[in-house]
């Protein structure tokens, strides 16, 4: 078998004069054993060497170590390398006969299975044992405890589990423990305070919890210790201010919670600390300002409060200040201008106010800024005008103000910059075309003016320019169309006139492109059919004229087309259903005339439609879209009909006047007849009525006992009853496709071609009837006031004492939760379908709480009550807990 890779396994006998002759005849013995090895092995095997002074090297490939090499041949082996290879199986438990061996590195390897629970006792001259990067498992052995010279211990990466066993607190000659990346659990051990000798901890990522012992203060000599990515929780201890020497300090991503201890100050010789991702509250220590060597602070993702303290101006050699994802307030300390190597300053997600200091940026080094979401107010600094080393800018959600184009400069490095939803005001620079390096520039909702500078052409990086919302003039100019890797343009909310350029046909990578509520004028360029990825085209709000260009239609991939508010004519193109991909379509507000496609029953993925204030008349097609669209989206139209909420139903239509006479003639000969056999039916009637007042008086009997029956369909209820019962196999467990609090759920197929879901009341005693039947009434109650596309449509119900159920439309995938409780349907569950359905969930609760009359409070929302059609659009279920709000209630 070809071998992948090779490894060392190196002899070393004792090196006195005295022990080298007693031993020569071992030493030979060893080497014969080792060639004898090496011949056993596969042809592809090459010697290295072979007697290179007392040392012998043999590369071997992959092999089970247990099943190879025999340890008894080797007495006086006192180093095992073996890393680095492709050894598999377990460790073999007899390579405890190697009882003189100091040093034992099986590490990146294939090993698995438990780690020999008597390793501990057969090695005990061990100084170093790496078992790391293999796939070890099983808990690690008591008897490590006995390897009393053991000064470095590294499992890391592997899957060990279990807790960790307090004789590690034996290991007293230890200065390296690493047991990160494993499966470990419970509390740290407090004997670990005993291992006095220790430089390096490393404990990260496994499931340890408990809190931090207050005996990990007797680590004196501890140089780093990273505890992350763990669940530990409680506080840190005060202890710590004996770790003077300690100089990495890793705890990010666990529940420590409590105030950070004044204690933390002691710590002279830190130069990392890294807390974010914690639940640490009250506000950051005055004392962090004694921690002069420290260059990275790192306390994001917390519940820190109150003033950024003065102190930290005194850390000097910072290059690294995450404060960002907390409660801090005030202003910013002006001693921050004192930290002049700062690189990253990320300040974003607090309730900062007052300027940005002045000197931000006095050192030069400033490379990411984050700031964003506070109240700061003020201009920019001067100091970051002119920071050449600015790499990304985040500003955005603030009440900064100033002239922008004086603001800021020209940066070589800058890739982002985002300053929207502030006050700056002025023109956009042409200098922003001298950013070279710039992939995205957000400015929008400010005051900024003027035109679009056509410099940002050279600009050529660019994927996305956002200056939405803000009072541009004069046209989009055609240089644009030199940014081809523009993936997002907006520049909606404006007052931009003048025509939309052909030039963007050249933008092939554009996905976004938003230019509503302008003042835009003139045709919509056919070109706009090659910008191929488009997924939202929005050009709303506008003085856009003539047809709709066919050339839409070649965007296959369009998810969202707003045209509305415009001027635009003619008949909407049949082409336009070739987007399969289409979820919301706009057209109101126009004057398009005609009737809607037939094609458009081909839009199956469409959700959203409205095409209200139109000409348009004939039928709306077949569709859910259509069908669950509010009269508000269909309303002044010439002539709309269809199976739409508001609108009439289509007529049937005389094929041709030859058709018609036809019909004519033959009313006139077929009517006389007519009338003859009907009054012999009546004479007959009459009899049959008499013979059969029994019979119906037994029909009405077994109707009262059947309960009353509401059906939506006009449908017969006792021939309804039966069918339900036959299509559910008299609720057969077969049926069953889910269970509620207050009953259970069946399929049913109807022999009208319908097929529903039935909720069958649980037959319970007591009190649990009584509230079951409130639930029962309160769901039809509910249901039968509502419609809404997301929420399930109530057909009937039954109300007896033997059957009561309700009639549901029936939803496809079921429930949110079964979905995702299938990994394949998971999957399927893309972020973006998972979005519809937290839109789709949104709706509905608007809905019920904002425009039923009186609101309607569900209270009971949850992944088994939300349900999923084939299109993944979300129905809400389960009004069985729901409440009608009072007008005058508080709540």
């Amino acid at each position: 078998m070809p071998f992948k890779a090779l490894f060392f396994l190196i002899v070393v006998l004792h090196q006195s004069p005295s022990v080298l002759a007693s031993s020569s005849p071992i030493a030979a013995n060893e080497t014969e054993t080792l060639l004898k090895w090496k011949a056993s092995l596969d042809n592809n095997t090459k010697l290295c060497s072979l007697l290179c002074g007392l040392e012998t090297s043999i590369a071997i490939g992959s092999e089970s170590l247990a099943t190879s090499l025999n340890f008894l041949s080797f007495p006086n082996l006192i180093g095992l390398h073996l890393p680095n290879n492709s050894l598999y199986g377990s460790i073999p438990s007899h390579i405890g006969n190697l009882s003189k061996l100091t040093e034992l590195d099986l590490s990146k390897n294939d090993f698995a299975g438990n780690i020999p629970s008597n390793i501990g006792r057969l090695l005990s001259s061990l100084s170093i044992l790496y078992l790391h990067e293999n796939d070890l498992s099983g808990p690690i052995p008591i008897s490590i405890g006995s390897l009393h010279n053991l000064s470095r211990l590294i499992l890391v990466d592997n899957r060990l589990n279990g807790s960790k066993p307090e004789e590690v607190g034996m290991m007293r000659s230890l200065v390296m423990l690493d047991l990160s990346m494993n499966y470990l659990t419970g509390p740290i051990p407090a004997s670990l305070g005993n291992l006095s000798n220790l430089v390096w901890l490393y404990l990260y990522g496994n499931n340890l919890s408990g809190s931090i012992p207050d005996e990990i203060g007797q680590l004196g000599s501890l140089i780093t210790m990273q505890l992350l990515r763990n669940n530990l929780t409680g506080v840190i201890p005060a202890s710590i201010r004996n770790l003077t020497n300690l100089s990495t300090f890793y705890l990010f991503e666990n529940k420590l919670s409590g105030s950070i201890p004044q204690e933390i100050g002691m710590l002279v010789s830190l130069t990392e600390l890294i807390l974010y991702d914690n639940n640490f509250s009250g506000s950051i220590p005055a004392s962090i300002g004694n921690l002069t060597k420290l260059s990275s602070l790192h306390l994001i993702e917390n519940k820190l409060s109150g003033l950024i303290p003065q102190e930290v101006g005194m850390l000097v050699y910072l290059t690294e200040l995450f404060l960002s994802q907390n409660s801090l307030s005030g202003f910013l300390p002006p001693t921050l201008s004192n930290v002049t190597h700062l690189e990253s300053l990320q300040l974003s997600d607090n309730h900062l106010s007052g300027p940005l200091p002045e000197n931000v940026c006095l050192g030069g080094q400033l490379v990411y800024l984050g700031a964003n979401n506070n109240n700061l107010t003020g201009p920019i600094p001067s100091s970051l005008g002119n920071c050449k080393s600015l790499y990304r800018v985040r500003l955005e959600g603030n009440q900064l103000t100033g002239n922008i184009s004086e603001a800021f400069g020209i940066y070589p490095n800058l890739n982002y910059i985002a300053l929207s939803n502030n006050k700056f005001y002025g023109e956009l620079s042409p200098n922003c075309g001298q950013c070279h390096s710039l992939t995205s520039l957000r400015i929008s909702n400010n005051n900024i003016s003027g035109k679009i500078p056509p410099e940002l052409k050279q600009a050529t990086q660019i994927h996305e320019l956002d200056v939405s919302s803000n009072h541009l003039i004069g046209e989009i100019p055609k240089e644009l169309g030199a940014l081809t890797l523009m993936y997002k343009l907006l520049l909606s909310g404006n007052q931009l006139s003048g025509k939309i350029p052909p030039e963007i046909g050249v933008l092939l990578n554009l996905q976004y492109l938003n230019l509503a509520s302008n003042n835009l004028s003139g045709q919509i360029p056919n070109q706009l059919g090659e910008c191929s990825k488009l997924l939202d085209l929005n050009l709303s709000k506008n003085k856009l004229g003539e047809s709709i260009p066919l050339s839409v239609s070649y965007i296959n991939g369009l998810q969202n087309l707003d045209l509305s508010q415009n001027l635009l004519i003619g008949e909407i193109p049949q082409q336009l259903a070739k987007l399969h991909s289409l979820e919301m379509l706009d057209l109101s507000h126009n004057m398009l005339n005609g009737s809607i496609p037939k094609s458009f029953n081909d839009l199956k993925s469409l959700t959203v439609v409205n095409i209200s204030y139109n000409q348009l008349e004939g039928p709306t097609p077949n569709i859910k879209a259509f069908h669950d669209a509010s009269f508000d989206a269909l309303r002044n139209n010439k002539g709309l009909c269809g199976n739409a909420t508001g609108l009439m139903l289509c007529a049937v239509a005389a094929t041709s006047n030859g058709h018609r006479k036809s019909t004519i003639v033959i009313i006139f000969i077929v009517l006389p007849l007519f009338g003859l056999l009907l009054l012999l039916f009546i004479m007959a009637g009459s009899f049959l009525i008499l013979c059969q007042k029994n019979r119906t008086r037994k029909s009405e009997s077994i109707e009262a006992q059947l309960g009353d029956f509401f059906t939506l369909w006009g449908y017969n209820g006792r021939i309804l009853y039966e069918n339900i019962i036959e299509g559910t196999e008299d609720f057969s467990s077969n049926n069953c496709i889910g269970s509620g609090g207050y009953g259970a759920v069946y399929k049913a197929a109807l022999p009208i071609g319908e097929v529903v879901a039935v909720k069958k009341l649980h037959q319970s005693e007591g009190s649990m009837i009584s509230n079951n039947l409130k639930a029962f009434e309160s769901e039809i109650h509910t249901l039968s006031e509502i419609k809404h596309r997301n929420i399930v449509t109530l057909y009937g119900f039954c109300s007896h004492p033997k059957d009561s159920f309700l009639v549901y439309e029936f939803v496809e995938r079921g429930s949110l939760r079964m979905v995702l409780s299938n990994k394949d349907e998971a999957m399927e569950l893309d972020w973006k379908k998972r979005l519809n359905v937290v839109k789709g969930v949104a709706n509905a609760l608007s809905y019920m709480h904002n425009d039923h009359s009186p609101p309607i409070i569900h209270r009971d929302i949850s992944n088994n009550n939300v349900l999923l059609d084939l299109d993944y659009e979300a129905h809400v279920s389960d009004f069985g807990t729901t409440r009608l709000l009072k007008p005058d209630s508080s709540n």
